[in-house]
């Protein structure tokens, strides 16, 4: 008698649907380490093959930036290993249908090396280790992003004309929380909305920010790893479905000096790994309704979140939102409900009782970011670090003697590669990696002449 197939996969309600159904294909990605989804469409047998026993995907996407231009300073990836294939597994709790690609099914995917261990510098890997070390904790940590971001009349064929210059904002002015505005651009607006939703990256909140042609979407609270997963499609599903409406949206942290720069910031709390209900980051006896445990988390980020400070500052232009004086927080400072402060502590029911994380810009790679900033958070908690800084108040009372974060992309790498706390938590091998692409990227722009220079010195120097 032949075996019975006792594969786990075999049964998995998301491949009845695609053996039942007449598609021909199934779309697949995996994050770069920018946070850039790279993927492929696969034949429905080579797909079936995939889920079994996992495909090759080139390495390059590790080996190059965000440009394809090929890094000459790493060591697990690069020229001088060939860019071999590394293995892809796919992850059928990721199973959706693009509303927007002809309902065509998508599954995210992780790296693995030959024997199925994690691949060590795959993002989606590495949050999914610190997620592991908080579960042997006991902790299940619960998270939700919001983005802002600015939208453009533009195609990639009038920008490349433009040569990088002057683009043309959806709409003008500054005009946060409009609802005229959003009948400027009603069809893409609604499309985020419901095309997001049937994506699987239900959106709680959509609204326009202050700025031209800029908006604010809240995705929904959900486990961190979902949470990164659904962030990273909304900034690929909202360039994707830009395209039908003639919109380029764009989530560089500061495209202008004039107007304020786009925020990437993270929610956090936790709950117990045996149940994931009850919020631990809720105390009732409290006189501000936070937990010890809550504490010790927001301690840990307060003293050691800029050592991961790359992980969620990754480019050049990052630190072009860091400016005194607009609404990115510009040091390592805690407040009750106050939007000034890199850690605004929401602190009221034992539902919405969370930390919101206010440095991240919009240009981060979620998995990235929240790895960094729930890290940061469990080393407090396992060092039952105390809450010993008070609050600020106002616009930054009380932070007086605080110093800033640093300004540069090359500063804040220095202190990572040499963090033992980036190491312990996410390995020797991802710090190494993830410090040369930071510093190859500094040389990229240390190499280029800007506008900016042109400018300044081309006539009167």
């Amino acid at each position: 008698m032949p075996k019975k197939n006792t594969s786990p996969t075999k049964d998995h309600p998301a491949l009845a649907a695609i053996r039942a159904s007449d598609t021909g294909k199934v779309k697949v990605a995996v994050s770069d380490i920018d946070g850039i989804l790279r993927g492929k469409y696969l034949h429905r047998d080579k797909f079936f093959g995939a889920v079994e026993g996992g495909f090759g995907f080139c390495d390059v996407v590790f080996g190059w930036d965000a440009h394809d231009q090929c890094y000459d300073n790493t060591q697990v990836t690069g020229w001088h290993h060939g860019f071999p294939d590394a293995m892809v597994r796919l992850d059928l709790g990721t199973a959706r249908h693009v509303p927007w690609d002809n309902d065509v099914p998508f599954f995210l995917g992780d790296f693995v090396n030959g024997d199925g261990s994690p691949f060590p510098i795959c993002p989606r890997q590495t949050l999914k280790r610190v997620l592991a070390r908080a579960e042997k904790l006991g902790f299940a940590p619960m998270a939700g992003c919001e983005y802002e971001w600015f939208n453009f009349a533009e195609t990639p064929q009038s920008w490349a004309a433009k040569k990088g210059v002057g683009p043309e904002p959806i709409t003008p002015g500054m005009f946060g929380y409009s609802l005229l505005r959003m009948g400027d651009q009603r069809g893409f607006f609604n499309a985020l909305m419901d095309d997001m939703a049937a994506f699987g990256v239900p959106i709680e909140g959509l609204h326009t920010e202050t700025g031209p042609g800029v908006y604010e979407a809240a995705i929904a609270f959900s486990g961190a790893l979902e949470s990164a997963d659904r962030a990273i499609l909304f900034k690929t599903g909202a360039k994707e479905i830009g395209k039908k409406y003639g919109v380029m949206p764009s989530f560089m942290a500061k495209w202008s000096a004039q107007y304020p720069g786009c925020s990437g910031h993270i929610h956090q709390s936790l709950t117990d790994v045996r149940d994931g209900k009850a919020n631990l980051f809720f105390d009732a006896k409290s006189k501000r309704s936070m937990s010890k445990l809550f504490e010790s988390y927001l301690a840990g980020q307060i003293a050691c979140l800029m050592e991961f400070a790359p992980m969620f500052w990754p480019t050049i232009n990052s630190y072009k939102r860091l400016v005194d004086g607009f609404w990115a927080p510009v040091k390592p400072t805690w407040g009750l409900d106050n939007r000034t402060a890199s850690f605004r502590v929401i602190a009221g029911s034992p539902k919405s009782t969370r930390l919101e994380t206010r440095c991240p810009g919009a240009d981060m790679n979620p998995y990235l970011a929240m790895a960094a900033v729930i890290a940061a958070g469990m080393h407090g908690v396992e060092k039952g670090l105390k809450l010993t800084v008070p609050p600020i108040t106002g616009t930054n009372q009380g932070a007086e003697h605080i110093p800033r974060a640093p300004r540069s992309l090359l500063e804040t790498t220095r202190i990572f590669k040499g963090s033992a706390i980036a190491r312990d938590w996410l390995g020797d091998t991802f710090v190494e990696h993830f410090a040369a692409t930071r510093e190859w990227e500094h040389r990229q722009w240390q190499d280029a002449v800007t506008d900016w220079e042109l400018k300044r010195y081309f006539e009167i120097i």
